[in-house]
């Protein structure tokens, strides 16, 4: 029954058409919440039947047992899930500088991001960084300012943090009802309507808002009401600097529809004019729901963003349109290893493949089977039969793959796409088995975890004879030392690597 339910699942998937397709990302700084927002979102599309809660090591997301013990994501974890006719590919980052490579992978080939931001500090310092990277890779976002419930919390602050920190035009499509322990729920800008939430959320059958008109909103609330009025007309004004026809009525003090809002915040987020910004608590079950049809109606299919551009054998340019009848074209951007062999995550540009078949890797320039492909959710896989244009899937097999290699049919023409580039390890530590016997399978492990994470090195210094691991944080290091003995049971023990001296001559004598 429950290969029949897989099954099933996997076929509703398969027939969602290309612009129903979302691809995106969860990304913020670390302890912002994206975890617990990405929780809700498997939660309310059905895909969970239970809340997991971070901090208390259940979360669906964080399923590594290091994940699990320290609170933190620290492998960016797939999923797939379907919110009303749309199905949404959902990649949950870590927001811990040390990981950063994760998030970097993850947005070359994303669409779109929900970036979370903690109610009480606005944007912060990893969040700079995540938002540099996604201006890297033209990444259209929303904001999800989150932990409004919490003391402290400051809404306007918030969005207007968007603005002051990383230059971008950060504009509230809601406004939240209440703020702290009194946080009741949302008005959405667009509608000028009221979300509202139980204060006793065991009350409502999955946490369901209740969409009411903006007088009944409790009479103890009326300054929000107040302030929804004042930032429509900024959401108004703000689109009418991009948008011609709302520039008119506001000239002609006419009111715009609801539908001509939603489709000019659509247009000018996906070119990233600017970045709807939403209000809630994750943890408290509120707005997550909206943040959902936001992803829907103003994030964008794989059909809506510029064609990814590669270069042929000659090095012409070659522009690849998401046509699941074209030639394959895909980018590995992910690896992961355990004890029973290699996963490979890729993102389809062009084209298909079936599991079975051959593909060929243009870097390599070596043919790799697929042996199988599977629809990865967190820890759990779907084999499926084919990945399509547009879609991220995962390929057993492959042997010689590694991130940020172009796969193309085995018979198609060689074209490559930008490889992705990584920081540069800043620290380094020597490290050793306990046991001599055990030093070709701790070699051959920690070279797996170089393939696995690019940032990540390990070679023997010539001159010491040590063997060094390093990377871009020491809480990266000590993640790979604590897996090499918990995972594949090798004893280690690291410390600071041997200085090699050497003797000069420093003066002339007789």
């Amino acid at each position: 029954m429950a290969m029949d339910n897989d099954q099933a699942r996997v076929a509703l998937y398969e027939a969602v058409p290309l612009e129903n397709v979302r691809n995106i990302g969860i990304m913020a700084h670390i302890d912002a919440g994206k975890t617990t927002t990405s929780e809700r979102i498997l939660y309310y599309t059905g895909k969970t039947h239970k809340i997991g809660e971070t901090h208390d090591g259940a979360s669906a997301m964080d399923f590594n047992e290091q994940e699990q013990k320290r609170g933190i994501t620290i492998y960016s974890a797939a999923t797939t899930c379907m919110w009303k006719d749309i199905r949404i590919n959902l990649i949950d980052t870590p927001g811990h500088v040390d990981f950063t490579a994760e998030v970097e992978r993850s947005l070359r080939v994303l669409d779109g991001a929900v970036c979370v931001l903690d109610g009480k500090n606005g944007v912060e310092p990893q969040t700079e960084t995540v938002w540099r990277q996604a201006d890297k890779y033209d990444v259209p976002r929303i904001v999800f300012v989150n932990k409004l419930d919490a003391t402290g919390a400051d809404y306007e602050m918030s969005v207007a943090s968007v603005k002051e920190r990383v230059g971008a035009n950060g504009v509230a499509i809601a406004y939240p009802v209440g703020i702290e322990n009194r946080l009741l729920g949302l008005i959405d800008l667009v509608e000028m309507k009221a979300w509202l939430w139980d204060i006793d959320p065991k009350k409502s059958e999955k946490m369901a808002p209740q969409i009411v008109d903006l007088d009944q909103v409790p009479v103890e609330y009326s300054h929000d009401v107040e302030q929804a009025h004042v930032y429509r007309q900024i959401l108004i004004e703000q689109l009418a600097n991009f948008d011609d026809s709302l520039m008119e009525k506001l000239l002609m003090e006419e009111e715009p529809t609801p539908e001509e809002i939603k489709e000019a915040i659509r247009k000018e987020t996906i070119a990233r004019q600017i970045f709807p910004c939403i209000p809630g608590s994750a943890y408290k079950n509120k707005g997550v729901q909206y943040v959902l049809d936001a992803v829907k109606a103003y994030l964008p299919s794989p059909l809506d963003v510029p064609a990814p551009i590669g270069h042929d054998a000659d090095g012409n340019e070659v522009q690849l349109t998401p046509d699941a009848k074209g030639p394959f074209v895909a980018l590995a951007f992910k690896l992961t290893t355990d004890q029973f062999g290699t996963l490979c995550f890729f993102r389809v540009y062009s084209g298909t493949v079936k599991s079975g078949s051959y593909i060929y890797n243009v870097r390599k320039g070596t043919k790799e089977r697929v042996s199988r492909l599977e629809l990865v959710n967190a820890d759990s896989h779907e084999n499926i039969t084919e990945a399509k244009a547009g879609e991220i899937a995962a390929a057993v097999g492959f042997s010689s793959t590694r991130t940020g290699d172009t796969l193309v049919g085995e018979n198609d023409p060689r074209i490559s796409l930008e490889a992705i580039k990584f920081a540069e390890p800043v620290i380094s530590e020597a490290i050793e088995p306990l046991k001599k016997g055990d030093q070709d399978k701790m070699a051959a492990t920690l070279i797996k975890f170089t393939e696995e994470d690019p940032t990540f090195h390990y070679y023997t210094d010539h001159e010491t004879g040590q063997g060094i691991i390093a990377g871009v944080g020491e809480l990266q290091l000590d993640v790979n030392v604590t897996r090499l003995k918990n995972d594949f049971g090798i004893a280690v023990k690291v410390g600071a690597p041997q200085v090699a001296y050497r003797e000069t001559i420093k003066s002339t004598a007789d």
